[in-house]
């Protein structure tokens, strides 16, 4: 139903990288009325993308909300990014939206990097339409296009407009409902024109077509196309808005957001067909007054805000927010959001976006009551987001150490593409994000807003090291310094375990040769050794028998058996002929089919091992390439990928075996360490 002027509607753009979403925010506020000129994303001045970071690189690297009235119809944008590397911004945020309008681009060769996104909509239930922009610069038609991307739809796409050509261009188009052409003028509304005599054919066609889909999902006008009578348009509207918002069809306008072609009648259709935020309550399964958690942001000067919608009632300051567990807290002070600015407010309604400050424990994807208790209130199951990246960092100036902390927390609690953690191996701080491009926005992030500078490098590789042959093999460890000494003396035998055995300690000693409570001791100094083998890194899938040894009835003590243990530990680790050990992860890559067989080489050119290949299931044009690759090459693969897929390749990757390095590797590993060290 048309907007009242009432709640607002809130409408996501979604869309691969480079298809325009932001400039089609823009065009839609100029269009609007809610600026003066659109801003341009190539100089920086637009509404949204005003981080420092997005600006820098081009593009959106968070989600941005602006907000605009067309005929007294209030709306919200949620205008999401593109990059994989930033995806996990808008996870919360898409389930809340009323309608997601896809940007895509007209090339039909790059139609699979829409194909995530429509999935990824089908799979929340969030009715969605499409916009195709840059439409002065297509190349193919639009049902070559509408073919390409039917496959990877559930619900049926559905053609509003019908492009009029001019010596190769698009110039303007024909509203298929209404049946009026129109030509485009730059900054203003198109201009209504007769349609020509050479376009009634293909467009009798295209509508019948348009029809014959709403058809599918309505018997009335399945009835009145039998028995060859003209449909309403309120009858041919209404389908449209019903269907739309039940997720049955796909609406597909297009236009140029650069020129401001097709911008006014893209309005109409959202005013028109944008579901109302009640249907979106129900949907979240909310009923009451409650907030659905969009995201949580450090990023301004209010402190911590989280960025929430409304559902059915009112929100005022100070008011209470019951959580489903846990303890509630108090909204407190409400702002509005214009892109980066904000504007305090005393009270939100029903089906508005609203910044709560100091809503302390409230985390993105959370529903929460308003004064009492909500149905629906909870946390949503997240969408899982696979961070294959890592840095090591550490703050270069010590005393940064606790606030490195306290940042990294803050930074994670904004971004569920991000965590952190403390290797107690290495004993290094390791930053996880999703790909490279990510990271290096992190630490922009830490050093912009928190003042913190860190240095960074590769993580280590989790080396390990075995042995080929057994040995046995003494440990004396004998030392007179005045007074009592320290005397301890054992045999052991070492022996190769399988892979994956890990270590085993074995008791074989008789007659008393030493005494049973400085065993253990000998253990613990077999251990020791093992910490860091001849070649440097811990050794696995090793046996030692403690067999025979002597000890002092006054210098014996714990530490003597403890060194002798590591003395002869040692000593037999290098005469057993030790090898090196490389993790090899189960690589699980994503990627469209046109880009399988580079995806294959460059997994062979990493020393993989392809176990298998399949199509996607339930997607058109992508395939699932399965793998062993070694830990040590994983390192850019991530980067790899996005280059030969058109930013859209993913992969997964889980520890799967350890398996033995070449000598020559082995030589190189072992330079590149004592380089480090």
């Amino acid at each position: 139903m048309e907007g009242n002027g009432c709640a607002p509607r809130v409408v996501a753009l979604v869309g691969p990288a480079g298809a325009g979403k932001t400039s089609l925010a823009e065009a839609l506020l100029y269009a609007a009325g809610a600026v003066q000129r659109p801003g341009a994303v190539s100089e920086g001045n637009c509404v949204g993308d005003a981080s420092p970071e997005a600006r820098a690189r081009g593009g959106s690297t968070e989600m941005n909300l602006m907000r605009f009235t067309y005929l007294d119809s209030p709306f919200a944008l949620l205008d999401t990014p593109g990059s994989p590397g930033f995806a996990a911004d808008a996870a919360s945020a898409l389930p809340a939206a009323d309608l997601a309008l896809v940007v895509v681009d007209p090339d039909p060769v790059r139609a699979p990097l829409v194909e995530p996104i429509l999935r990824r909509l089908e799979t929340m239930g969030v009715p969605h339409a499409l916009f195709v922009n840059k439409i002065d610069q297509a190349r193919g038609s639009i049902p070559e296009l509408l073919e390409a991307l039917q496959p990877m739809s559930g619900a049926a796409l559905v053609a509003r407009q019908l492009p009029i050509r001019e010596g190769g261009h698009v110039t303007g188009f024909v509203d298929l409902a209404l049946e009026r052409a129109y030509h485009y003028e730059q900054g203003k509304p198109s201009k209504q024109i007769p349609v020509a005599d050479s376009l009634r054919g293909e467009e009798e066609s295209a509508r019948f077509h348009m029809l014959e889909q709403l058809a599918d999902h309505d018997d009335a006008l399945l009835e009145q196309l039998i028995s060859d009578e003209a449909p309403s348009l309120e009858t041919l509207f209404g389908d449209l808005n019903r269907e739309t918002g039940d997720g049955l069809v796909v609406p597909v306008l297009f236009g140029s957001a650069l020129n401001d072609f097709g911008i006014r009648r893209l309005l109409k259709m959202l005013r028109h067909d944008t579901p109302q935020a009640a249907a979106t309550a129900a949907r979240l399964g909310i009923e009451g007054a409650g907030l659905r958690v969009l995201k949580v942001s450090y990023g301004s000067t209010i402190g911590r805000l989280a960025i929430a919608r409304m559902f059915g009632g009112r929100l005022t300051e100070g008011a209470e927010l019951v959580r489903s567990d846990g303890p509630g807290t108090r909204a407190g002070a409400l702002s509005t959001m214009q892109g980066a600015g904000t504007t305090k407010v005393g009270a939100i309604e029903a089906g508005d976006i609203v910044g709560i400050a100091k809503a302390e424990g409230l985390i993105a994807g959370e529903i929460v009551g308003v004064g009492s208790r909500c149905a629906g209130a909870g946390c949503a199951e997240a969408e899982p987001v696979i961070a294959n990246c890592a840095l090591a960092i550490a703050a270069k100036d010590q005393k940064d150490e606790v606030r490195l902390s306290v940042a990294l927390n803050r930074l994670a609690e904004e971004d569920a593409g991000l965590r952190w953690s403390h290797d107690e191996g290495s004993r290094e701080t390791l930053l996880h994000a999703i790909n490279d491009e990510h990271l290096a926005v992190t630490l922009d992030r830490l050093q912009r807003r928190y003042g913190v500078t860190v240095s960074s490098h590769r993580p280590g590789v989790a080396y390990r090291e075995s042995i080929r042959k057994p040995v046995s093999q003494r440990g004396r460890h004998k030392k007179q310094s005045g007074g009592h000494g320290q005397f301890g003396d054992v045999v052991i035998e070492i022996r190769p375990l399988e892979r994956g055995e890990g270590f085993r300690f074995e008791d074989r000693i008789t007659g008393g040769a030493i005494p049973r409570q400085w065993i253990p001791a000998v253990e613990q100094g077999v251990r020791d050794a093992m910490a860091a083998g001849p070649l440097g890194f811990p050794v696995v899938d090793v046996a030692v028998a403690l067999v025979d040894g002597s000890f002092h009835s006054v210098d014996s003590s714990e530490l003597a058996f403890r060194t002798a243990g590591r003395m002869a530990m040692s000593e037999g680790l290098a005469a057993a002929v030790p090898y090196l050990l490389e993790p090899v992860d189960h690589v699980t890559i994503s990627a469209p089919g046109s880009a399988t067989s580079r995806v294959g080489s460059a997994v062979a050119s990493r020393r993989g091992q392809m176990l298998g290949m399949a199509g996607k299931d339930g997607w058109s044009h992508w395939d699932m390439i399965e793998a062993l690759i070694p830990e040590a090459e994983l390192h850019g693969l991530e980067a790899e990928l996005r280059s030969l897929t058109q930013g859209m390749g993913q992969y997964e990757a889980h520890f799967e075996r350890f398996a033995e390095v070449s000598p020559k590797l082995t030589g190189e590993v072992i330079r590149q360490r004592a380089a480090i060290a």
